[in-house]
């Protein structure tokens, strides 16, 4: 039972409603909608949902569209499937969201090829959801039905380990994540607790708010991990949803930055986007860097990054999943106190800091609209750097 939406142009997030007028309704009624992808026009059917579904638990329909990681394996191998699943009741301390659009991350098909190791069988992925609140569960105070709210990666900890207590919830032994330990965001519905979604504004694209909640974290986090000095030099590898976000925050706050990446694609967006150099993905940056950011999750560029370095330089690895690093050479590499430090996950204070940098700076999101039954189109295509900017599949 999905809304009907209008087209949304991936770069400037304006609505189409010329050809895709906005549909209302008082009961669930069908519709048709065409978006754009980088494999041609796909026509979803899609359902418009009346306004009643945030009223209360009784107006929410008992099953919903949804995918699932079935078996873990190359996206050559199908690993998603379709299904139908029941819509899942809120917690003690939970909401019930009712996904708008879910950005497609590059842990999503770390998950379903089997990089990340599922902790689940059947998993629904997904941690960059947009939605409202449907339905409050058992002691929850708010927010209230009809609220934008953000689910991100980050599900909950436990507040009392010593890293919770240090203000380093990132680390803490009992964390949980959003489409990894829980379902998430590719399905109509989500759950999450309260107190770890993120207040949105309403007057933004829906689809150019979803990518800031964990590209746009888990960049932010990296950057502070990378230790860039004022006014520094930084280097980025790999220009997808996570860097070209990261790149512009950087740009903003006085850096000049390096962006180092294989796609034609990426590199002119990273030209447009302000970048002082623009290389291949293992190349030489002009001048030495005071930090770098790994995004791409590809071990070989390590020392690659490490040598770009001047002396006292950090390189940060973005990414959950890397394959493995070469040998490093110590003179090369790492002497001259040189620092390799990997990023992992980010607290709630980092995505607060975020946002509210991006409402400061207001980064350009580009994204590629994908409909709800192309998610594993849109993954496919992120696996073969086919995806411009971040994947948003509208629900």
């Amino acid at each position: 039972m999905r809304q009907s939406r209008p087209s949304v142009n991936a770069l400037s997030g304006k609505q189409d409603e010329a050809t895709n007028p906005p549909a209302t309704a008082t009961d669930d009624t069908v519709a048709a909608r065409s978006v754009n992808t980088p494999s041609g026009p796909r026509v979803a059917a899609t359902h418009v949902v009346a306004q009643e579904r945030t009223e209360g638990p009784e107006r929410l329909p008992r099953e919903m569209d949804a995918w699932v990681v079935a078996r873990p394996g190359p996206m050559g191998t199908h690993p998603l499937e379709r299904t139908r699943l029941p819509v899942p009741t809120p917690g003690p301390g939970e909401l019930l969201v009712w996904v708008e659009v879910c950005a497609v991350c590059r842990t999503d098909l770390h998950l379903a090829e089997g990089d990340l190791t599922p902790r689940r069988p059947r998993t629904v992925p997904g941690h960059e959801v947009v939605g409202r609140v449907a339905a409050l569960g058992p002691g929850t105070a708010g927010p209230a039905p009809g609220t934008r709210v953000g689910v991100a990666w980050l599900r909950s900890t436990c507040g009392i380990c010593r890293y919770c207590r240090r203000g380093a919830e990132n680390l803490c032994p009992s964390s949980t994540y959003t489409g990894w330990d829980a379902d998430g965001g590719y399905a109509e519905y989500v759950t999450a607790l309260a107190d770890y979604v993120y207040a949105l504004p309403e007057d933004e694209p829906a689809d150019k708010l979803a990518p800031l909640l964990c590209a746009g974290i888990i960049g932010y986090r990296a950057l502070l991990r990378a230790d860039l000095p004022p006014g520094g030099r930084l280097g980025i590898y790999g220009f997808g949803a996570s860097a070209h976000l990261t790149a512009q925050i950087a740009i903003a706050e006085g850096a000049a930055v390096h962006v180092m990446t294989r796609s034609e694609a990426a590199q002119e967006l990273a030209r447009t986007l302000g970048a002082a150099s623009v290389g291949g993905s293992a190349g030489v940056p002009p001048e030495p860097l005071d930090a770098a950011i790994l995004f791409a999750p590809v071990g070989d560029l390590v020392p690659v990054a490490l040598a770009a370095l001047d002396r006292g330089g950090t390189l940060a690895v973005a990414g959950i999943h890397l394959t493995d690093i070469p040998v490093l050479n110590y003179q090369r590499h790492l002497f001259q106190e040189r620092t390799l430090r990997s990023v992992t996950a980010n607290t709630r204070a980092d995505g607060r800091r975020f946002l509210e940098l991006a409402s400061l700076h207001r980064p350009r999101v580009t994204t590629t609209p994908y409909p709800f039954d192309a998610a594993d189109e849109a993954l496919r295509d992120l696996a073969t750097d086919r995806v411009d900017g971040a994947a948003v599949l509208f629900i």
